[in-house]
């Protein structure tokens, strides 16, 4: 299956989001951020019944720039 994963700094690391499953992880590289957000996914994916997965699935996630005006 296929995730989309946020990656932003967070101080001197890196947080992980997957907001398909809303689970999120961290690391102090992007790279480890990214690795240890696959593994929180492939662990919530083998513990959690059919039903909550169904429950916490976004279908479709955008990820999108935007302008704003700010004065």
């Amino acid at each position: 299956m296929n995730f989309t994963a946020v990656i932003e700094r967070e101080g001197d690391g890196f947080v992980s989001l997957c907001p398909e499953l809303d689970i999120a992880s961290q690391g102090d590289t992007v790279s480890e951020a990214r690795d240890h957000l696959r593994e929180a996914i492939e662990l919530f994916l083998e513990c959690a019944g059919n039903e909550e997965i169904n429950s916490r699935l976004h279908g479709e996630v955008y990820i999108t720039q935007l302008e704003v005006a700010f004065a």
